[in-house]
């Protein structure tokens, strides 16, 4: 059974801008620096979309780890879902949801995941990753609705 969380942040922006900052390769590389995280293979930069993937090279926990993720569902500019296809994970799913909130957005991140190796993986999941990866969401959605981003352009 997977462990889930649910992550809500609130922006300014609209609907539309936020849904296309959250899918854009080079506005999530610029939320992850302290991870080292770069695109490799698949979609690199820009607007990844329905059906395409990105495979990511990143240092979590001090180990540098690799994972493969698809646009497993997109529907403009209410939601989108990427699934890991191959990595770290035993399963790990992303909804990402974009509600129109007064003169802004609602986002809404769902994460379920579960780690390999049975009954360690499980203690791992709950004594290290839900708390670790809720904190990388977290830091990533900060960094997204920051006022300024520095050299980020959501249209790419």
């Amino acid at each position: 059974m997977p462990v889930a969380f649910v992550c809500r942040t609130r922006s300014s922006m609209s609907p539309q801008e936020l849904f296309d900052l959250s899918r854009n390769i080079d506005a999530h590389v610029g939320s992850m620096t302290h991870s080292r995280e770069k695109a490799i293979a698949g979609v690199t930069t820009g607007l990844i979309s329905e059906g395409e993937t990105v495979t990511w090279q990143a240092w979590h926990l001090g180990v540098r780890f690799r994972m493969t993720s698809r646009i497993t569902r997109m529907e403009a500019p209410s939601s989108f879902s990427d699934e890991q296809v191959k990595g770290p994970f035993k399963y790990l799913r992303h909804t990402h949801e974009f509600r129109p909130d007064g003169n802004g957005t609602l986002m809404v991140d769902t994460v379920e995941f579960a780690a390999p190796f049975g009954p360690l993986g499980r203690l791992v999941e709950k004594l290290i990753l839900a708390r670790y990866l809720q904190n990388l969401i977290e830091k990533r959605n900060g960094f997204l609705v920051a006022e300024t981003r520095p050299g980020m352009d959501s249209r790419q």
